[in-house]
């Protein structure tokens, strides 16, 4: 390139510089010409861990938005058994553009930490939910957060594929800030495209068996995107995908039933009264709790969010903690059942260690390291600032106005399904899930029961016809695989509580990857109601038990 040519080039680029910080638009407009990287990674080493990975781990980028420049991020870590056919496991978030690095640290593995509160206080035993690698809870320093190896992953049965869904969700992006306009249905559509591409370049994970799971708001979308990726391998849509069935964790629906479930189920465990109860059933029905209709209704939804807000929603046993972005509150979120304690543009205060939300203020300061972008591939100039989660106003359209459809239909077509549930989780309690998959009305292949760990039981479960089982899990909140406690308290409960975590994840893979025949005996299932209220029936009796 002749001297004159390199300058036009130069001059080309501050012109396109100059006209993208000029632009109103200019926090998520990106610059024309973006710095490249790789559109695949091999990751060698992670900050923070040392020692080598257990397994390869590959991050990227997929387009999925030709005419807007976006681009969906993943983490892909290759199972450390038999990547070649153990099962392949496509997971999404939850939440509002919540990064899928929440669930490769905090969501899927144990993590077992311990160490002493600042005031000296005996140690507590956090059993967070991780990933293969987990941060270590102990006092940031300033540098990069220390990473340790988690054992307990469940990349030691399956590879696993993490998301970050939809465009703007963590290192996801999109050149044209018209791209981050997106909703239920835009963004699984994207993903299915993302799905097709992945595998289009990654041949040699077709023939192993495809399974998608996600939690809270992803489950929502988690059965829609199976159904589109069914539609595809049904019409021989290449590549053709070896699709097994999902699972979904405390998941919404979209229904009413979900919100309907909050108040039963607070008045089941105690936190509201009788009184006040009653009072709800009686004046606001089962219509829209964020929209009482009359001042009676209004004032008892008021009363029961303050008494709400007395505990940690998410879960009901846990420390209840500052959120990450404090702001007012009128009460409302807490009406507004598949909203999520989100993070904002902005450095998070600090939590105390023995609070839920601490790992979330440490993954801030890992993911936005230079050294972590660098060795994830991350393209310079599409992400200024990674955040957990946003509440900055990026528009989104909730545009499924129900999953329980996706559910009957993918059910009914052969496709292995788990439903399960946190007894303690009281954003998506599991008395509306509950209600919700009896509403399919398949007949009862193993009933009600419990399942144990060490004589003990773990949760419960029923399985229907159809391939599909509902479990619950005691002790555990909105994310399924998470449970703090004080060892100064109750110190027999450790070996208990995280076998019953182990345990559950094995369950769960076994109940999911496992190809062997479902029990052959039917039982005639009762005749379930399609709505909530045969549910509520004995509700405080059933929670108590948990």
């Amino acid at each position: 390139m002749s001297l004159r040519l390199r300058l036009a080039f130069r001059l080309l680029c501050c012109y396109c510089l100059l006209l993208a910080a000029a632009h109103p638009s200019s926090r998520r407009l990106l610059p024309l010409l973006v710095v490249s990287a790789a559109e695949r990674t091999n990751v060698a080493s992670l900050p923070g861990l040392d020692g080598a990975l257990p397994s390869r781990f590959e991050t990227g980028y997929v387009t999925v938005d030709e005419e807007n420049g976006g681009e969906l991020f993943y983490y892909f870590i290759e199972s450390e058994g038999d990547p070649g056919a153990d099962p392949v496991l496509l997971w999404i978030n939850g939440g509002n553009r919540c990064s899928v690095l929440s669930a490769l640290f905090f969501e899927i593995g144990e993590n077992l930490n311990h160490h002493r509160s600042p005031a000296g206080a005996p140690p507590l035993t956090r059993l967070c939910a991780a990933g293969p690698v987990k941060l270590a809870i102990e006092p940031y320093d300033g540098g990069v957060p220390r990473l340790r190896y988690n054992p307990y992953t469940w990349t030691k049965v399956a590879s696993v594929l993490f998301v970050d869904s939809p465009v703007g969700a963590g290192f996801s992006f999109s050149r044209d800030p018209r791209g981050y306009d997106v909703g239920d249905v835009s963004s699984t559509l994207q993903l299915t495209k993302f799905v097709n591409k992945w595998f289009s370049q990654h041949r040699e994970f077709l023939s192993n068996p495809l399974y998608v799971g996600g939690e809270s708001y992803a489950g929502k979308l988690v059965p829609f995107l199976v159904q589109k990726i069914s539609e595809d391998v049904e019409a021989g849509v290449k590549p053709v995908l070896n699709l097994k069935g999902y699972l979904v964790g405390n998941p919404g629906t979209g229904e009413s039933i979900d919100y309907e479930s909050k108040v039963p189920y607070a008045h089941g465990v105690g936190i509201i009264s009788d009184q006040l109860y009653e009072t709800i059933l009686e004046h606001c029905g089962r219509e829209d709790y964020a929209n009482p209709k009359n001042a009676t209704c209004a004032q008892a939804l008021n009363r029961f969010s303050e008494l709400m807000g007395e505990v940690s929603e998410a879960h009901i046993l846990y420390k209840k903690c500052i959120y990450v972005s404090p702001k007012p509150d009128d009460g409302t979120i807490r009406r507004k059942i598949l909203e999520e304690i989100v993070v904002g543009n902005h450095r998070p205060p600090r939590p105390p260690m023995d609070c839920s939300t601490y790992p979330n203020y440490l993954s801030y300061f890992w993911a936005n390291s230079n050294n972590t972008r660098e060795n994830l591939g991350i393209k310079k100039g599409t992400v200024d600032e990674w955040v957990r989660c946003h509440d900055d106003g990026l528009p989104y359209s909730q545009d499924i106005e129900s999953s329980i459809k996706y559910h009957q239909n993918l059910t009914s077509r052969g496709y292995r399904v788990l439903v399960y549930s946190g007894d303690h989780d009281s954003v998506v309690p599991f008395l509306g899930t509950q209600a919700w998959v009896r509403s399919l009305n398949y007949p009862i292949v193993d009933d009600w029961r419990a399942w144990h760990i060490d004589g003990q039981s773990a949760g419960f479960t029923i399985t229907y016809a159809n391939d599909l089982t509902f479990a619950t899990v005691k002790l555990i909140g909105k994310n399924t695989f998470s449970i703090l406690i004080y060892l100064s308290v109750a110190i027999t409960a450790v070996s208990v509580s995280v076998s019953v975590a182990i345990t559950f994840r094995i369950l769960v893979v076994v109940a999911l990857l496992s190809q062997g025949p479902p029990p052959s005996a039917l039982v005639t299932a009762p005749t379930p109601e399609a709505r909530l209220g045969s549910s509520t029936a004995g509700a405080r009796r059933r929670v108590a038990s948990g």
